[in-house]
């Protein structure tokens, strides 16, 4: 895998890319991610007919997880390759590991083979999320790139609204097998859209090499403690010798990769990359964010139904203020960076306002209407979805385009990494406080839930997680935002 690549014998037409082309490849590395974010949820309400047709039930979650594991160990690898080999070959790369993990799925005569084809897809739709933001970074400076980042955050909304909407149609009305072979004529839409004009990106690095025993290290490391926190508190006590034993073993190889960092000739993630307080405080403040919103997206339908008693199909429509809201938020952040100096008060002052809401959900749990809980999670979404723009923008802006691809996928992968961990805080602060669990399911058992005090601490833990956020928030310098000449001059270097 260490192999070197120079600029000079590949790259890019050196031909400008026309506005219809860089809206074309946007458009088609959008579709790209969307069918990535769309496999996160389409599973999941075909997960009971999947079960009953292929057998073997207890094997279900690992649909899930087999993707989410290897998604998140792959988007640092993708923007280090795209950097080395350059954009174009590497999203194809993607897309098509992506569509063969989907032929895999829907073919898929056994369990086994279904999990396996989930973790192909998962290898390729790690890449999809990191290239999409890297490309964008290219073609469009950073002080007009944050408006760009609300499509991203729009791509995700439609992801969580369409993907259970579309994977239960497929599975009660036509065969779950769809939910896996849709992808494959828009895979090769996006494929056919982005080809000519990604041919002009020419490729950053003048010669650089992968570190193939790094990214080892960190595709186990990542895999092992993504594994304990799936499993923590669910199939196994979290203080059991098997959650024990794969935290020590990440922690082992964890160290590894930190080591293999400091001694390689050309480490998988630059140190410069590392030590740069804006990638620091962009991707600090995005991990935990994301911690604090995906918790409280897993529980907030608990607690409409249990407290406020919503049916299941009610709770998954009153989401969409928190969905809605965060879309908002980003595509109001994203217009009104360019016009601010000290832009990263937006995203200090929305999450603040997160902060307050959440709060105040907190103190009104127990006896809230349903009119102020969306409002509330509105209001939520809108304070938090103002960061992305600013975590995505900041920490781009702040390396060369060399880096660009490694510095997204830093960013995208502590995205990922905080999602995981969300969910098993809050799930251990549930379990701590009676929310109580079905039994060998790991599902809540919503009928037992007698008392709002779980939902409390959920809400205050989620704030107290926002704190932290706005405290890399502050610390994280501010850069100027390159503009369309500045930009252009860095491309051409």
């Amino acid at each position: 895998m260490d192999q070197a690549v120079d600029r000079n014998t590949m790259g890019g037409t050196g031909t400008p890319l026309t506005e219809s082309e860089k809206n074309a490849i946007i458009a088609g590395v959008l579709l790209s991610m969307l069918l990535a974010a769309l496999d996160q949820t389409i599973v999941a309400p075909a997960m009971p007919t999947i079960g009953h047709a292929l057998g073997h039930a207890q094997y279900l979650p690992w649909i899930v997880t087999g993707y989410l594991l290897t998604a998140t160990a792959m988007a640092p690898l993708y923007g280090k390759i795209s950097d080395v080999y350059g954009r174009r070959p590497t999203v194809y790369a993607a897309i098509l590991i992506f569509l063969a993990g989907s032929l895999v799925s829907a073919l898929a005569p056994n369990m086994l083979v279904l999990v396996i084809g989930r973790a192909i897809q998962g290898a390729g739709g790690g890449g999809l999320f990191t290239l999409a933001q890297t490309v964008i970074g290219d073609l469009v400076p950073p002080r007009e790139r944050a408006r760009y980042s609300a499509w991203v955050s729009g791509t995700w909304a439609v992801a969580s609204i369409a993907g259970p909407l579309l994977g239960g149609t497929f599975a009660e009305h036509l065969h779950w097998s769809l939910i896996f072979w849709i992808n494959i004529p828009l895979g090769l839409l996006a494929m056919v859209i982005i080809n000519n004009p990604l041919k002009k990106l020419p490729i950053a690095a003048k010669r650089h090499r992968i570190d193939g025993l790094g990214a080892g290290l960190l595709v186990v490391a990542t895999a092992l403690l993504l594994l304990a926190l799936n499993w923590g508190g669910s199939e196994y006590p979290w203080m059991s010798r098997e959650i024990l034993g794969l935290l020590a073993a990440s922690a082992v190889f964890w160290a590894g990769f930190s080591l293999r960092l400091l001694r390689a000739a050309e480490p998988l993630i630059s140190l410069e990359v590392l030590s740069n307080r804006i990638v620091l405080g962009g991707t600090a403040s995005m991990f935990l964010l994301q911690a604090a919103n995906i918790g409280l997206a897993v529980y907030l339908p608990v607690y409409l139904q249990s407290i406020v008693g919503l049916s299941v199909s009610e709770s998954g429509l009153a989401m969409l203020g928190l969905l809605l809201g965060t879309v908002a938020g980003a595509t109001f952040s994203g217009r009104m960076i360019q016009r601010f100096t000290h832009y990263k008060r937006i995203a200090m002052v929305g999450v603040l306002f997160s902060i307050l809401c959440l709060g105040l959900l907190a103190v009104v749990a127990a006896h809230a209407s349903l009119l102020l809980v969306e409002i509330l999670t509105i209001c939520i979404g809108l304070g938090s979805g103002t960061t992305f723009p600013v975590a995505t923008v900041s920490v781009q802006n702040a390396v060369d385009r060399p880096h660009l691809g490694v510095a997204t996928g830093v960013l995208t992968f502590l995205r990922s990494l905080g999602s995981a961990l969300g969910v098993a805080m809050l799930g251990a602060v549930a379990l701590g406080y009676g929310l109580p669990l079905a039994a060998g399911e790991g599902t809540l058992a919503v009928g037992q839930v007698i008392s709002a005090e779980p939902f409390v601490m959920i809400f205050l833990v989620a704030a107290a997680t926002l704190v932290l956020a706005l405290i890399a928030l502050w610390l994280m310098p501010e850069k100027a935002l390159r503009g369309k000449a500045e930009h252009a001059a860095v491309m051409a270097e």
